[in-house]
């Protein structure tokens, strides 16, 4: 174990004297002590106690570039010497939005938020506006912002979840509006015999069907051939608008985001996690005759932080680096994330480990569990969670950090040499378990 805590201990005594249950979001808890960042630099965290850890959370994914990029870094600083907030227009974001409508198929108009769930309520609420319809197909497992009106069945208890064939709606925190469930269908991921059956049933109530188009909240999972081009032939046949989630995948897997990498392009989209490299922004985007409805006033979209000056810098130039590097970006997320991948399967082999390890390359999944396959929320919730939390407490105490679900995000500042290092501490880990 390399990992100290002294500094780390004190804080998070601290921590639990002022802020609700030590941390300032749920995705950061974590059995034993949270970890406390002193600085980060490339792929790598260094704790209060001086630890240093090779970094696969990349902050849930933005960091793309790493942390601290310089190129990022100086876009910031010079936009905070202009100006912080202005509540008024600037060239930069006019320059972002051309951005995201070259890069992104579904892109003809642009509105800017700061965070994810702001964008996903934005495009929910035009598909409403848009259509005249209340009710939105979401899939379980998926996940689409901590909002009441799609905080279902996420990672719910399969007691409470009903038919796999057709899940029930499951609220997912205590206080949650659960009337909003009302206008909520939920139906299983990667079935669509299972969705066909369903959207026959709701038929023209349907407002939108919205999907996480590689599903990175429950596993890493893709979606089965031919199943997006269905759910996009059932939305088309209903007149019902396609909702891609965008929030991790967007600039991740390709300049133009999952829809460009899997050749199936939605009505709208949302974007956020790396289109800033670690600065907080997202995007709502999508055709123009949709996305015309906010500009005629007919649905409502504000906020005072939208298209934030220092965050759109930093978007203008990590944008700049993904399109006008994608040559080399791109072939080395995916080759490193490849040459993860097998060295984890190698280590979990010579351990003896049941670690299925999945994912394209850009970001990858471990599953501790005997299947061969995780295709749904149903597999992932029987895989062996308990056991994948301790190996992320196991590989934390040797210097390596990741999503403790198992989640691996790489970045372009990782090397051969921080992935080769991260398998022979694996492996350590794995020994452990």
């Amino acid at each position: 174990m390399i990992r100290k805590l002294d500094r780390t201990g004190e804080l998070a005594a601290r921590a639990q004297r002022v802020l609700a249950g030590g941390v300032s979001s749920d995705a950061r808890r974590m059995p034993g002590v949270p970890l406390f960042v002193d600085h980060a630099q490339g792929a790598h965290l260094i704790d209060v106690d001086g630890t240093r850890y090779v970094d696969y959370v990349l902050g849930q994914g933005p960091a793309i570039l790493g942390h601290s990029s310089p190129v990022v870094a100086a876009a910031v600083a010079a936009q905070a010497r202009r100006g912080v907030v202005y509540s008024a227009q600037h060239e930069a974001e006019v320059e972002v939005a051309e951005a995201v409508c070259r890069l992104v198929p579904s892109a003809e108009r642009v509105r800017f938020n700061s965070v994810g769930s702001e964008a996903v309520h934005g495009a929910l609420r035009l598909a409403r506006g848009h259509t005249g319809r209340a009710k939105v197909l979401k899939f379980e497992g998926h996940y689409h912002g901590w909002f009441d009106p799609v905080l279902y069945s996420v990672h719910p208890d399969l007691s409470r979840a009903g038919d796999p064939h057709a899940p029930s709606a499951v609220g997912g925190t205590g206080g949650q509006q659960l009337s909003s469930s009302a206008d909520l269908v939920v139906a299983p991921w990667n079935d669509l015999a299972a969705l066909t059956a369903i959207v026959d049933r709701e038929g023209t109530d349907l407002a939108a069907i919205i999907l996480e188009p590689i599903l990175c909240n429950t596993g890493v999972i893709m979606p089965k051939p031919g199943f997006l081009e269905g759910v996009q032939k059932l939305c088309a046949d209903i007149g019902a608008l396609l909702v891609f989630d965008e929030i991790i995948t967007g600039f991740r897997m390709a300049p133009g985001g999952a829809q460009e990498y899997l050749g199936i392009t939605p009505d709208l989209a949302t974007f956020g996690k790396a289109m800033a490299g670690g600065m907080q922004l997202s995007a709502l985007v999508g055709k123009a005759e949709v996305m015309d409805d906010i500009a005629t006033g007919k649905v409502a979209h504000a906020g005072t932080f939208n298209s934030h000056p220092v965050a759109i810098a930093a978007a203008k130039a990590t944008l700049a680096v993904l399109d006008e590097q994608r040559d080399v970006v791109y072939p080395t997320l995916f080759d490193l994330g490849n040459r993860l991948a097998e060295g984890l399967r190698a280590a979990a082999a010579r351990t003896g480990v049941p670690l299925l390890v999945t994912g394209p390359g850009p970001v990858v999944q471990t599953y501790v569990t005997e299947a061969t396959e995780v295709s749904d929320y149903r597999d992932f919730a029987a895989t062996d969670r308990a056991t994948m939390a301790r190996l992320h407490q196991l590989l934390l105490d040797r210097g390596v950090n990741i999503v403790p679900r198992g989640l691996w995000f790489l970045s372009t500042a990782h090397t051969a040499d921080d992935v080769d290092q991260t398998v022979a501490v694996a492996e350590e880990a794995l020994a452990a378990l």
